[in-house]
């Protein structure tokens, strides 16, 4: 039976204000990433994240971002390999504290945003964010754009490397996210999601927005919690794996 990882970004609400609909979203996937509030979450926000997680057996992901509140970790910034190895390492281990402290353990790093973009196919950021993985220790995983030199460096570096997808997103022809803004780089209509879902599943490929055939390695499949909708895109995208004998299960 094929099996693929469900992931999705939570945690991102932030003080009074409230982003996600996590309590819905969490019993319909098996990874979060959590925000680690540098765009979204603080400490409080962390901690109640990861005990829902651990409530429905989720695995606990961190989710760190570019310092960067007010633009919600979307915006591009100027840093150097060893910014992101501190800006990964402090905000992973702020995650891996809470859920040590809850009787779990970190499962996962993904970045977010700009920083996720931007360490995709930069040979210097991508291997920066491998060492800070390794050096968070156990056997913490790198979730990777799929195919990415992110991907290809993680697993040179003697990680364990799971290939993320993104149903809710469309794909530039070099297999990259289109920038958000684009026409067609968000796919509201959850129907098409699922649809999207189950052809990078069983076919292992996806069209870019040209209609460009790109191969895929899908290990994880990303939804985006602050999307309007999630909930309907998660629904929809379970009960097409269940038509379709996936099982899903965080990479172990």
């Amino acid at each position: 039976m094929p099996s693929i990882d469900i992931n999705c970004d939570m945690g991102e609400s932030y003080g009074a204000w409230n982003m996600g609909a996590d309590a819905q979203i969490m019993p319909l996937i098996s990874s979060a990433n959590v925000a680690c509030g540098f765009h979204g979450g603080d400490p409080a926000t962390i901690r109640t994240t990861v005990k829902l997680a651990l409530d429905h057996g989720v695995a606990i992901g961190a989710h760190p971002s570019l310092p960067d509140l007010q633009g919600f970790g979307r915006r591009a910034m100027k840093i150097s390999p060893q910014d992101l190895y501190d800006l990964v390492l402090y905000q992973a281990g702020a995650v891996e504290a809470f859920a040590r402290a809850a009787g779990a353990r970190l499962h996962h790093v993904k970045c977010h945003g700009a920083l996720y973009n931007m360490a995709a196919n930069d040979e210097g950021l991508a291997a920066a964010l491998a060492r800070a993985v390794r050096d968070l220790g156990g056997s913490i995983m790198l979730y990777a754009l799929s195919n990415s030199r992110m991907m290809e460096i993680g697993k040179q570096s003697g990680l364990r490397v799971a290939g993320e997808v993104f149903a809710d997103r469309g794909y530039a022809e070099d297999g990259t996210l289109a920038p958000r803004g684009s026409p067609g780089a968000m796919i509201e209509d959850a129907g098409v999601a699922a649809a999207r879902a189950l052809e990078m599943v069983e076919k292992r490929s996806l069209k870019s927005l040209s209609g460009k055939p790109i191969p895929v390695t899908p290990d994880t499949l990303c939804l985006h919690g602050d999307q309007p909708g999630a909930v309907a895109f998660a629904q929809a995208i379970r009960k097409a794996f269940a038509e379709h004998g996936i099982n899903v299960a965080a990479p172990r």
